[in-house]
């Protein structure tokens, strides 16, 4: 069955959104596979490309190949690039919203997010560390147990999870579990699967420690956690690795050893990715139940205002929600 078409938020008015958002309509609208609308304010992008303006998802192929689908979103004032306006909060939060909820109620394949500035929404009441706690939050069902969303960058011919994310590096060893990393794990399986179609998934797991700890000469957290979790989770029947040495892992996975590497930091993991693609990474999120993926970068506020925002990151987020759609569908 033909899957329904992408929706996109946004993301801050000011940053770069509207302008690559634009871009990847130029360069996606031939392909009716890729269709996508945005939820946002319709005279944002009228000076950057055709737009038409459809009031339900279920307009928006009809229309894609002629002009951008736009679902309109709230009121916004004047918006100059590069300069936030706090009085947006209300219409960006609004944007995430409907899109999962477009999702999740079958109207849309998968939810594409433009970049946001967290610092902006909090006064219109944003209560989220991220973009991503917000989108899980949304998809929690209601009455149950909050979900555990997992960051996956993908690009450059890595997939890279994050075992920890915006954390100082001082306070990673201690939030490390066995539980945590045994649960971590699990899902990066079920995603490679589900989301990657790779029937049977090998998955490594980076060390923290220089050298994966060297046999604990240079820390513990190899022996008693990682290792330990990874042995779990082979006695679930996940092909996973022990902790391997943080400077020879991403070689590995590249090569084809692994189809997936767990990093335990932030940078651990996301500097291969942005080394190798840096304007091509995507953020995707797994453990949900609806797509959702993203640009790999910010809202980018220099360059909406200069005008030199690329559009490379979001065309390849888009090209992945619709990849993880059409694998969902055929399971």
């Amino acid at each position: 069955m033909p899957l329904p078409p992408l929706v996109l938020s946004m993301g801050d008015p000011a940053g770069v959104g509207p302008a690559i958002t634009a871009e990847a309509w130029k360069a996606l609208k031939t392909d009716r596979s890729l269709a996508f609308y945005v939820i946002g304010a319709p005279e944002l992008y009228r000076d950057l490309c055709k737009v038409q303006v459809i009031s339900s998802p279920e307009d928006a192929i009809a229309v894609y190949g002629s002009a951008l689908p736009v679902l309109p979103v709230g009121d916004l004032p004047a918006i100059e690039p590069g300069k936030p306006n706090a009085t947006t909060a209300p219409a960006i939060i609004s944007a995430i919203e409907t899109g999962v909820a477009h999702v999740r109620s079958g109207k849309a394949a998968g939810l594409v997010t433009n970049p946001i500035n967290k610092a902006l929404l909090y006064g219109a009441g944003f209560k989220h560390p991220g973009h991503t706690e917000f989108v899980a939050e949304l998809c929690r069902p209601e009455g149950g147990a909050p979900l555990r969303p997992v960051m996956m960058l993908t690009g450059g011919g890595l997939r890279v999870a994050l075992a920890t994310i915006h954390q100082s590096l001082a306070s990673v060893p201690g939030s490390l579990t066995q539980e945590g990393l045994v649960e971590l794990g699990t899902i990066v399986h079920a995603a490679l699967k589900s989301d990657f179609g790779i029937p049977s998934p090998r998955i490594a797991l980076s060390g923290l420690n220089p050298h994966a700890g060297e046999g604990g000469a240079l820390g513990r957290e190899e022996i008693d956690i990682i290792n330990p979790a990874a042995e779990t989770l082979r006695s679930r029947n996940i092909d996973i690795s022990d902790a391997r040495p943080g400077d020879t892992v991403f070689a590995e996975a590249l090569s084809g050893t692994f189809d997936a590497v767990i990093a335990m930091t932030h940078d651990q993991g996301l500097i291969p990715v942005k080394t190798l693609d840096f304007w091509g990474g995507v953020n995707m999120t797994l453990g949900l139940p609806i797509v959702r993926t993203s640009p790999d970068h910010g809202t980018g506020y220099d360059a909406a205002a200069a005008g030199t925002a690329r559009p490379d990151s979001l065309i390849a987020a888009i090209r992945s929600a619709a990849m993880v759609a059409r694998n969902r569908q055929a399971k």
